[in-house]
C-alpha cells in the first residue's frame, strides 16, 4: 500500500466526469488499498478516485472503522432533507452547511464486482453523496452557488 497525493480545488481533474469501471483486477485492488492507506492519514471521512488523479467511479469511505469500498455508485432513492456541516480533503480547511437528503439507497459493487445496496441514513448518507458527487466534478462548494 501506498499514500498516494490529494489534488486540491484548483485542479482541473477534480471537475471530470470518471469513467465506469470495467475492470477488476490487481490494479483495482491496488488503488483501493492505496486510498484506503491514504484515507487512514488523513482527517476525511471519504476519499474518491478522482481526489488522488484516477478518474474511475470508485470511493472509500470509513465511518467508525467501517470502511465502505464503493465501486460504479448509483443512488437509486433520495428522501428527505438535512443541513450540516461539510468538508472535503480537496477544499482543505473550510467547512459550509450543506442541504443533502437525509436518507439515500446506493447501488454498487465490491472489488470483487458483487453487487451491494446500502441504505444510509443522516451522516452516511451525506459522505454517500459527497463522494458520488466528485464522481461526477462536483464539489461541495458548488451547492454554495446554487
Amino acid at each position: 500500500m501506498a499514500l498516494r497525493k490529494i489534488l486540491t480545488e484548483e485542479n482541473d481533474i477534480l471537475r471530470k466526469t470518471s469513467k465506469k469501471v470495467v475492470n477488476f483486477d490487481e490494479n483495482l485492488w491496488e488503488l483501493l488499498d492505496d486510498m484506503k492507506e491514504t484515507l487512514l492519514h488523513s482527517t476525511g471521512v471519504g476519499l474518491s478516485a478522482v481526489q488522488v488523479g484516477v478518474l474511475k467511479r470508485v470511493f472509500v469511505i470509513n465511518l467508525n472503522n467501517q470502511y465502505f469500498e464503493v465501486i460504479n455508485p448509483k443512488i437509486v432513492k433520495r428522501e428527505g432533507k438535512q443541513k450540516g456541516q461539510e468538508g472535503c480533503l480537496s477544499v482543505p480547511n473550510r467547512f459550509e452547511d450543506i442541504s443533502r437528503p437525509k436518507t439515500v439507497t446506493i447501488e454498487f459493487v465490491d472489488r470483487f464486482n458483487f453487487p451491494m445496496t446500502v441504505k444510509a441514513t443522516d451522516f452516511m448518507a451525506r459522505a454517500f453523496c459527497h463522494e458520488s458527487d466528485h464522481l461526477d466534478g462536483i464539489l461541495f462548494t458548488d451547492y454554495l452557488k446554487k
